[in-house]
Order: structure tokens, then C-alpha cells, then sequence
């Protein structure tokens, strides 16, 4: 199962997965407020469910604007590095769990559901939106932020040709969400982002990104040679784009 391979790779990332993807505190600044802007949380009432939360990297970010964030994920790994807090609820659990009821959530219904970079792991989305659509208070909302179906990041052409294959449509994604009875917006942004090759290299080799894990040792430091070629200079320049897929439930 998908679940399996995709939770091995996030058990083995757990104790370095912040220094890979936090990228800087201006990125994960901007990417908060991003989400801020389409929650519409208020930490009055707001009763947050945040699937794939990892870390809590951005969890700990939106604690201030929530009432009770549960914190589901399906590594317990990722999970134990999560903020001390009675406000964060953590919860071993999966998407596909947690939208057909085979886990139980500890509260009837939530104001904003937030899925940050993982859909793509599902094996079907559509399925999976609409069972947790379930949970949505009147006026909820739920935020999907995703990366878009093509992405110039200095990888290799193996990885690139493997994301374009595994990478739903953010307009599928948004299709879905109108199919399971919500009124949707899809919206753009990016990010520029620089590193020195040395440090994404290293980033490439750690299989930062989940399919990287798809590529064994020799496969990946042929890839990074490859990367090498093409960027021969002492930094990487690139603009990290994401999909912002907004349903609201009536």
C-alpha cells in the first residue's frame, strides 16, 4: 500500500525533516500566512484538524489562531517531535482513515481542515475529500495546499518525469471538492528560494521530497550528478509555486 512506503519514508525523516523543509523562517512566514488568509481561523472557536500535520511545523505556527488543533499524521515519529501544548491533540492516523471512519476524531465536527502537501500520497482523492467533507461545520472550510502538476525544481529528469506521473491536478483537486458539495476557489503563489548546491544536494540525498524514496543509492547519486551539470555555479535559483485548492461547505 502507498500508505506503507509513504510512512516508512516519513519514519526515517522524522528527526531531520525540519532542517530539509523549513527552508528559512521567511518561507515559513510567508507560507502561514498564506494559509491564515484562507482558514478563517479564530482562536475563540476555531477546532482545527490538521492531516499530515509531520512535525508540526506549521501546526505550531497556527496554534495561536485555533481553540483545539488535532494533529493527525501517520507517523508516529513525526508526531513525537509535535510542540508540547494542551491545545494540539495528536492523532496516528491516516487521510484515507480518518475520511472513511475508521478512526475515530475526538470532536463531531471541525471548523477548517487543513491537508498541506498531501494528496498526492492518496490514492484516491476524490474519495477522500468527500469523506472528510463529512466533518465540516456549516461555513467550514478545508485548504488543500499542493504543489502544481509540473515543477522547475533542479532536480534530475528521472524525479521530474516521476513527479508529472504521481502529481494530481490542482483543478482535479478543486473538481473534487465541488463534486463533494463545496464551493471551491483554486489560487496561486510562489516562493523564490536559493541554496547553495552543496546544501541541496545534500537536501536531494536525504530524499527530501517522498519520491526521491523511489530511487535507490546509486539511481540517486547519478541524479545528483546530473544536477551538478546543469548547475555547475555555487547556488540553485528556483521559485517554489504552490496550489491553494479552497473548498467552503454551505
Amino acid at each position: 500500500m502507498q500508505s506503507d512506503a509513504t510512512r516508512a519514508h516519513y519514519e526515517r525523516l522524522a528527526d531531520r525533516y525540519d532542517e530539509n523543509w523549513a527552508y528559512s523562517s521567511t518561507f515559513i512566514a510567508w507560507m502561514t500566512e498564506n494559509i491564515l488568509k484562507r482558514m478563517n481561523l479564530t482562536s475563540e472557536i476555531s477546532l482545527l484538524l490538521d492531516i499530515g500535520c509531520g512535525t508540526g511545523l506549521y501546526t505550531r505556527n497556527l496554534e495561536n489562531h485555533t481553540s483545539i488543533t488535532v494533529c493527525a499524521d501517520l507517523s508516529p515519529a513525526m508526531l513525537r517531535q509535535l510542540p508540547a501544548s494542551e491545545r494540539l491533540i495528536p492523532l496516528v492516523a491516516t487521510a484515507e482513515e480518518l475520511a472513511a471512519g475508521r478512526i475515530q476524531l475526538p470532536h463531531d465536527g471541525y471548523d477548517a481542515i487543513l491537508m498541506k502537501e498531501v494528496i498526492h500520497h492518496l490514492d484516491d482523492p476524490a474519495q477522500a475529500l468527500y469523506g472528510l467533507s463529512r466533518y465540516l461545520r456549516p461555513g467550514g472550510r478545508i485548504l488543500v495546499v499542493m504543489l502544481p502538476s509540473a515543477i522547475d525544481y533542479p532536480l534530475f529528469g528521472a524525479a521530474l518525469n516521476l513527479f508529472r506521473e504521481r502529481q494530481p491536478a490542482p483543478e482535479d483537486i478543486a473538481s473534487a471538492m465541488r463534486g463533494a458539495g463545496l464551493r471551491t476557489e483554486l489560487a496561486y503563489d510562489e516562493f523564490p528560494l536559493t541554496f547553495t548546491v552543496e546544501r541541496y544536494l545534500q537536501m536531494v540525498r536525504s530524499r527530501y521530497m517522498s519520491l526521491l524514496a523511489s530511487f535507490d543509492d546509486a539511481e540517486l547519486e547519478a541524479g545528483i550528478s546530473e544536477i551538478r551539470r546543469a548547475h555547475p555555479g555555487p547556488e540553485v535559483r528556483f521559485s517554489d509555486r504552490f496550489a491553494f485548492v479552497l473548498g467552503v461547505k454551505a
